[in-house]
């Protein structure tokens, strides 16, 4: 091989003494790069961090103030030299520099007292990302200092860790809504046999709430107090108890002064109405495009659903009333993508057909 034994060796096929050589490395670690949140899970040791995509950064140094929560309080309150950057947009790179230093930035602090981290990295990417794309996460990975990246598509990552059994011949549907994208794929025999991938997820309903109360109220929100009624009376279905209220306060329109208003949950659902509906049409969609086989097995098991939009109330009766499909939350809708990715890592070899192949060089 004639390769000296300190350097990193990208050779896969590492006989197995070697392969015990490199675990000081850095161990495994698999990433869920979400437009909201990045989660890491670490080989053997679970799920280590779980913090918002975002940075803040210095505009006149350059050098970053924070990164996750603290950069997440920031949004919308910070002075004129720091900006609150979220690098990923529509679950792809938006910000390629400020993706490679959050990536950086996580894998530190994951590898606390290593200072020569280089582990393998499994990232999980939305399923309708383009190769350009694909190639700027791997690149990202690269330079933060994994001495491999692999890729594996979302809606794959978040069926393994919803614990549905991908490698049988029968059809899993499972439905994806993230912050940026929402994903519906049905699996059989560990592949994807058709996928649908929409750009609308859980900032668009955001984006949805705030024109509403410009609208309406003619006043104006910001991101996180969208964010925070949507999670608090938004609904995707009525409901037959009574309706929630919630204040929200944000700058009038027309006097320019704060302003406080009360807003009804049924006010919340017409606002939000139409990313609903186009998150409804994706699974339409892929059910439509789905073999007959397959839509027999899926009228029995049902279809599972993940995510973080996952949990806004009665999506799940929505999507029953629209398909008639039995509908099924999984228990933990926000960590199922880095499970499933994080399964990957521990049982690398068995779980390598999932993986998107490499491109030969």
């Amino acid at each position: 091989m004639g390769t000296p034994l300190c350097t990193p060796v990208k050779h896969e096929g590492l006989p197995f003494f070697m392969g015990n050589k490199l675990s000081f490395l850095g161990r495994d670690m698999a990433v869920d790069l979400g437009t909201a949140n990045t989660l890491v899970y670490v080989r053997g040791r679970g799920i280590v961090l779980n913090e918002p995509s975002v940075v803040a950064i210095n505009t006149n140094t350059g050098k970053i103030v924070a990164v996750g929560i603290e950069a997440k309080r920031m949004i919308g309150r910070t002075p004129g030299n720091i900006v609150a950057v979220r690098p990923l947009k529509d679950g792809v790179i938006a910000d390629f520099d400020v993706t490679e230093r959050m990536l950086r930035y996580f894998i530190q602090k994951v590898h606390k007292r290593r200072h020569f981290a280089k582990p393998r990295i499994v990232v999980a990417v939305p399923s309708g990302i383009t190769g350009v794309e694909q190639r700027a996460v791997k690149e990202a990975g690269y330079q933060a200092g994994a001495r491999r990246v692999y890729i594996i598509e979302e809606p794959m990552a978040a069926a393994i860790g919803a614990g549905l059994p991908v490698y049988e011949p029968t059809g899993n549907m499972v439905v994806d809504i993230g912050g940026g994208t929402t994903e519906v794929a049905i699996i059989s025999l560990g592949g994807i046999v058709t996928s649908q991938s929409v750009r609308v997820g859980g900032d668009e309903l955001d984006q949805a709430v705030i024109s509403f109360s410009k609208k309406e109220y003619s006043l104006m929100l910001g991101e996180r107090t969208a964010e925070e009624i949507k999670m608090a009376i938004g609904s995707a279905f009525p409901t037959k108890d009574e309706e929630p209220h919630a204040e929200i306060r944000g700058r009038d329109l027309v006097s320019g002064l704060p302003k406080t208003v009360v807003i009804s949950s049924e006010e919340v659902r017409r606002a939000i109405e139409e990313p609903v509906n186009a998150i409804v049409d994706a699974v339409k969609t892929t059910l439509d495009k789905c073999p007959p086989e397959l839509s027999g097995d899926i009228m029995d098991r049902g279809i599972a659903l993940t995510g973080g939009g996952a949990l806004l109330k009665n999506l799940d009766e929505r999507l029953r009333e629209e398909t008639g499909m039995p509908i099924h939350l999984v228990d933990n809708p926000l960590d199922s993508v880095v499970l499933g990715t994080g399964k990957c890592v521990e049982d690398f070899e068995s779980l390598r057909q999932v993986l998107v192949p490499e491109p030969r060089h």
